[in-house]
């Protein structure tokens, strides 16, 4: 019996591993094996242009040059938070007269983008830009890709860049069907590796993942999200309606985008912080924050540094999780993560979710209690548990037949690595 289940999970993995190289080479840049992890400006800076009036939240150099700085000096990259990426409104509002080349905004960006690029790499960090598939882009500041598929992507090459985001705005359903494979091809071409990111289906009512799960590294399936728990968990709700759909294409160098980490800004609370940090882990979300590296606070900033997180979120199996049970008041989302025993039985990350809305208390913190086989944790071998939010707390060996008790504050997470034991 041991030995057909080992052969049953071998046959699975051996099926899931063709199936994510027959995915890449339909890309054939090899690269974004685990989810990207970064920085990105937009939604707690939004497209502010007015370097007069508001000089620190403006996009210009000013502001990923302070940024690349911080993310190295704060300890960000560090622990995995590579990619600096500019969004929106960088642009000039036309093309280059003579050369129809793109044009970085002479007075936020007077060193153009070659330089800040170099300036990025030089911090040991790497540079990714924004366009968009359509006529213009999304905030109408500057030319889409409509037209000049060779010539945008070549000219990110030339830049250095080393990711691209390509929005979907202004554009009809059939051109972004037929725009997003051929800007991606068309960033082959250039010879130069770069992360591809498109909002494809965001912008398509009912997306063919397959194909896109070809052509992209990670697509954007959700709204834009907002600094609060209420778009966390719209988005989170979103996934989970869709998860069989959403998991069946993704894997390494293919990734669901459920937008940034609004972690460090305004209204996120400490325990929403939590939970998003922890379910983006669990579905193998890309990492990239979008915050003021200069005034996120302490707690915060050792939540997104909690390397024991990061490596759920990067492990090398590159299998999502999912939610595996859901009730008006409690949620179960469960990731198969390493080691794997001798039996070929995965280790798993688990975070269990408080909604919060009891009608007694609707804000107080509850237990929840579950028999571990009932989540799918089936090992003969049982369980090291350890809390992923406070490593030193050892919860000791848990078997299949077991029941785990937690106590989850409201509209937050408790997050757990269930570590598999070998056989001996």
């Amino acid at each position: 019996m041991l030995g057909t289940e080992r052969l049953s999970h071998l046959l699975c993995l051996s099926i899931w591993f063709c199936c994510a190289l027959r995915c890449i080479d339909g890309l054939e840049n090899g690269v974004a094996q685990t989810p990207p992890m970064g920085w990105m400006p937009f939604e707690r800076f939004q497209c502010t242009v007015d370097c007069i009036h508001f000089p620190r939240d403006c996009i210009s150099e000013s502001l990923f040059k302070r940024t690349a700085d911080l993310l190295v000096s704060e300890g960000y990259a560090a622990v995995g938070f590579q990619y600096l990426i500019i969004d929106d409104c960088w642009m000039e509002r036309i093309r280059d007269t003579s050369t129809q080349k793109l044009l970085a905004d002479r007075k936020r960006f007077p060193s153009g983008m070659s330089a800040l690029s170099r300036y990025i790499h030089g911090r040991g960090l790497k540079f990714g830009i924004y366009h968009d598939v359509g006529q213009q882009t999304c905030m109408f500041r500057g030319p889409g890709a409509r037209g000049h598929f060779e010539l945008d992507a070549q000219t990110f090459a030339d830049w250095g860049a080393d990711y691209v985001k390509l929005d979907g705005c202004y554009a009809t359903e059939s051109e972004r069907n037929r725009g997003y494979p051929a800007f991606g091809k068309a960033m082959n071409r250039t010879g130069r590796t770069m992360v591809y990111s498109c909002s494809w289906p965001f912008y398509t009512e009912k997306p063919d993942y397959r194909l896109i799960a070809k052509h992209c590294n990670l697509w954007r399936f959700a709204e834009d999200i907002t600094d609060s728990y209420t778009s966390v968990f719209r988005i989170m709700e979103l996934y989970r309606r869709n998860q069989e759909l959403l998991l069946a294409h993704a894997g390494p160098g293919r990734w669901n985008d459920p937008d940034m980490l609004v972690l460090g800004n305004f209204r996120l609370s400490y325990d929403a912080s939590r939970l998003q940090l922890a379910i983006w882990s669990v579905i193998a979300a890309p990492l990239i924050m979008t915050n003021d590296l200069e005034t996120v606070r302490p707690e915060i900033k050792e939540l997104l540094q909690n390397r024991e997180v990061i490596a759920v979120n990067q492990d090398l199996l590159g299998m999502p999780g999912k939610c595996v049970r859901a009730s008006k008041y409690f949620q179960v989302w469960v990731r198969p993560v390493t080691p794997v025993n001798d039996l070929g039985q995965h280790s798993f990350a688990v975070a269990f979710v408080n909604r919060g809305g009891f009608d007694a208390c609707p804000l107080c913190p509850r237990n929840f209690e579950v028999v571990l086989e009932r989540l799918g944790l089936d090992s003969p071998t049982g369980y090291y548990v350890v809390d992923l939010f406070n490593s030193s707390r050892n919860m000791g060996m848990f078997k299949p037949n077991d029941a785990f008790n937690t106590r989850i504050n409201p509209e937050g997470v408790t997050f757990y690595k269930f570590t598999v034991a070998p056989l001996y």
